[in-house]
């Protein structure tokens, strides 16, 4: 089965189960596994850290047949969990689905406030205030050395036997109507903390601290930094996560897993 799931992150410590905290995945799979009377797993594209909120995350989870119509309501599930959790869509996953390894890329934003102000106070759970102005047109030329396929172990909290090389295919700036500027970007995976991290490095270029050339010279240290400082985690959001055509998923999951492999096994040599 596939959901199509939303949910703020704010008293969440991230979408992964943990002993003893409230967690994205262990909220879901309690409501779920109570209706269907039977303990499940679920698998979702991205797992997001503590704080971070989600409007277009995927997952999926594995039923008997005989446990579908009655009980995989999006309805009825949405009645027996919090508020801060929505599933939006439930339907039978094509043949060959993963919601992790058949996904072709996952994209997020991330959004600062640099009015003098600071943020909206409606928005202020979503926005960080900056109180720089920011020049959007130098972070766009910024964005363009760190476009492709590149090692962001700069960027990254590293984790034993993975890999930091990832492709960003779009990392681009834009301002709200109500000025709010707002990073989009969209790759094939992120490792940890790699999306707040690119945001540290822009900043001080928007304020006019840093050169544009200032993150493709960390990028290109390939080995984590502390000028890359970790932006917080509330104005990040999954906004959505991309599947090739229904008869390609299989393939593209053993490609995913296949990369995987061979990228884990390079980093042990």
């Amino acid at each position: 089965m596939r959901l199509d799931i939303s949910y703020d992150g704010r008293d969440f410590a991230g979408w992964a189960r943990q002993r003893g905290l409230r967690t994205v995945q262990g909220e879901l799979e309690q409501v779920l596994s109570t209706i269907i009377r039977s303990p499940l797993e679920i698998t979702c594209a991205g797992r997001t850290d503590a704080g971070v909120h989600a409007r277009g995350q995927v997952a999926h989870l594995d039923v008997g047949i005989e446990e579908w119509d009655p009980y995989f309501d999006a309805h009825r599930i949405n009645r027996a969990l919090p508020g801060d959790i929505r599933v939006w869509a439930v339907q039978r996953a094509p043949e060959g689905f993963d919601a992790r390894f058949s996904a072709l890329w996952r994209r997020y934003t991330y959004r600062v406030s640099d009015d003098p102000s600071g943020p909206d106070p409606l928005l202020r759970h979503v926005s960080m205030p900056w109180f720089r102005r920011l020049d959007l047109d130098a972070m766009n030329e910024a964005a363009l050395g760190l476009i492709g396929e590149h090692d962001y172990t700069a960027f990254c909290k590293q984790r034993e036997r993975a890999t930091s090389i990832r492709e960003i295919e779009v990392l681009r700036w834009e301002r709200e109507p109500d000025g709010t500027a707002v990073l989009t970007i969209q790759a094939d995976a992120f490792c940890r903390s790699m999306v707040r991290s690119i945001v540290g490095v822009f900043l001080p270029v928007g304020d006019g601290r840093k050169p544009a050339s200032w993150p493709a010279e960390i990028l290109s240290g390939r080995s984590r930094t502390p000028y890359a400082a970790v932006m917080p985690a509330y104005p990040l959001v999954l906004e959505a996560v991309g599947y090739p055509p229904d008869d390609e998923l299989e393939a593209r999951q053993r490609v995913t897993r296949a990369m995987r492999h061979q990228q884990t096994s390079a980093d042990e040599a």
